[in-house]
């Protein structure tokens, strides 16, 4: 028997793998039905972040940039000088709306208690805290850390309107911003070692600029300490305003391929024009809509981009090269796997399913699954380049 190749990537082994046990303990309607609500699950899935902080200090405009976000936006969180949230108030994600994140009231009153403060937010109700100062950390937000920790929960101390103290040390003319951020944070976790915290970590944030600073240094610590299941939810919902932040949402959408493509092809419903194989184009055009929405590329992320640049639509969707960018529609996803099909060989189907041999019995010499999967993987990879251009000329913009 020929060895199954894994030329340009048709099917990695790692792949391979993985579908052989997804299917192989048990009957083929079964294993649908697994994928199905592993899928259906992940939509499911529950993001609670809470974010206090003396009143003043940033909070409710981070709320907004980590969603996208302006403070004018509709759906966004209240902001001013003085306090504005009395009591929690939760804005879920405009585009994931199981993420949700939590304006709480705010700390540092003469009589702030941090059991107490705790109980009045629902304290188990939070994945999560992010604890924001404006300037340096005080006894407060020790205090509430603390209480945090002996709770069993992980906070993150987020020091926040970095632009504004880079603004204000940019009048020097012996002015170095790497320097600058360095003499801030190692002002702050000197001052919280001093009030009694052993190994502090504090990351740098302007909730006008979330991009910049320590933005990637927070989502990957985030990222790190949250249980699988909610990493993914995270990574999607954060917005795409970094380069390292855009190629892991393709990594993390490019987990559920073999799924997506395994269900087309054993759901199938309508055939490719020139082929004995058929797919479910509705569930391939879901997929293809989750990836422009992760990756902001949407109409409404677009037209958002396009009042904050000052470019035209026009001008945006000439960065995107992607051949869906214009519509998803099944005659244009139909097109695609066509082209897709025909770079596929009859030998390497048929050691595929040599290797997987229930799928060539059900599909058509496993050919749908393949042809899928590499249209997505393509797909995926194209929409990721977009999301990359359309990014690097945005912050061109802004420089």
């Amino acid at each position: 028997m020929a060895t199954l190749t894994f030329e340009d990537d048709l099917i990695t082994p790692g792949e391979l793998e993985h579908l052989k046990e997804s299917i192989s303990t048990q009957d083929l309607p079964t294993a649908i039905k697994t994928i199905k609500e592993v899928l259906e699950k992940q939509d499911l899935v529950e993001l609670n972040i809470g974010v206090t902080g003396e009143s003043g200090s940033g909070k409710s405009t981070f709320v907004n940039a980590f969603r996208g976000l302006g403070d004018e936006d509709e759906g966004s969180s209240k902001t001013g000088p003085v306090e504005t949230t009395m009591e929690p108030e939760v804005y879920p994600h405009p585009k994931y709306k199981t993420v949700k994140v939590w304006d709480l009231p705010g700390i540092g009153t003469p009589n702030f208690k941090a059991d107490e403060y705790l109980k009045q937010v629902v304290f188990e109700r939070y994945d999560f805290f992010i604890i924001i100062a404006s300037d340096r950390f005080r006894e407060c937000h020790i205090q509430l850390a603390k209480e945090i920790m002996r709770m069993g929960k992980r906070f993150y101390f987020v020091r926040s309107k970095i632009d504004s103290s880079i603004a204000a040390e940019k009048r020097k003319k012996s002015f170095d911003q790497k320097k600058t951020l360095d003499t801030i944070r190692e002002d702050c976790e000197n001052g919280l070692r001093k009030i009694g915290v052993e190994d502090p970590v504090v990351f740098l944030i302007s909730g006008w600029e979330l991009g910049k600073y320590d933005l990637n240094q927070l989502q990957e610590r985030m990222e790190r300490e949250l249980p699988q299941h909610k990493r993914r939810v995270l990574m999607l919902a954060l917005p795409n305003i970094t380069l390292e932040i855009n190629e892991k949402k393709k990594k993390v959408l490019q987990e559920n391929i073999g799924r997506v493509a395994l269900l087309s092809a054993l759901v199938a419903t309508v055939p490719i024009p020139g082929l004995s194989v058929a797919v479910d184009a509705a569930l391939i055009a879901k997929e293809l809509k989750r990836y422009y929405n992760a990756f902001g590329l949407d109409d409404p992320s677009l037209q958002k981009l396009c009042r904050t640049s000052g470019k035209t639509i026009k001008e945006v969707k000439s960065l995107m090269k992607s051949p869906f960018h214009q519509g998803i529609s099944t005659s244009s996803i139909l097109t695609l796997l066509g082209a897709t099909a025909l770079l596929i060989s009859e030998d390497v189907v048929e050691m595929f399913v040599s290797f997987i041999p229930i799928i060539g019995s059900v599909v058509a010499g496993g050919m749908s699954y393949l042809t899928v999967s590499n249209m997505l993987k393509k797909a995926l990879n194209d929409i990721a380049d977009d999301s990359r251009n359309v990014l690097m000329a945005s912050l061109e913009t802004e420089v």
